[in-house]
């Protein structure tokens, strides 16, 4: 009888299955997504994508939606009324006192143009995302323009369940 041997994951792996798991607290049925910002093999903090503190939730409220109208003039929506994952996590640091300059961050799929700036202004220097966002390319320019290293674990697009 021959087992096979147990495969630890990377830390990377390890880091996106916690982010992933992170992700199901999230209270936007359109994106659900979490956050990881580690250093150094540590978790400093996380964050999932939810309404700022007090307000209501799209899965207690419904959609907040706006539309967006792209330089190809193309229209779509957006629910705003969340907080995207990667802010939530760069508040909670704000929150804790807890400088995240070095450290790599773990999301679903490329951050979108404000989180890359936010990525960029706090000293993180690499971006591991499970998958691509559709409207990703901007944010990878910065971030290559930046000197941040983003690296995806599947080199294809984040499909939303619901839009």
């Amino acid at each position: 009888m021959s087992e096979e041997k147990y495969i630890r994951p990377s830390w990377d792996e390890y880091f996106i299955e916690i982010a992933n798991t992170i992700a199901k607290r999230a209270t936007c049925d359109r994106g659900r997504s979490g956050c990881v910002i580690a250093r150094n093999k540590q978790i400093l903090v996380t964050g999932y994508v939810g309404s700022p503190m007090g307000l209501p939730h799209c899965d207690d409220e419904g959609h907040l939606f706006k539309q967006v109208t792209h330089e190809d003039g193309k229209t779509t929506n957006h629910c705003v009324r969340t907080v995207h994952a990667e802010q939530n996590a760069i508040c909670q640091a704000a929150k804790l006192g807890i400088a995240l300059e070095g450290a790599t961050l773990y999301c679903r799929m490329t951050p979108c143009r404000t989180c890359a700036m936010l990525i960029i202004n706090c000293g993180i220097i690499r971006v591991v995302c499970e998958r691509k966002y559709h409207t990703g390319q901007e944010s990878e320019e910065m971030f290559r323009l930046a000197g941040i290293s983003i690296e995806f674990v599947h080199d294809e697009v984040q499909q939303y369940e619901k839009q």
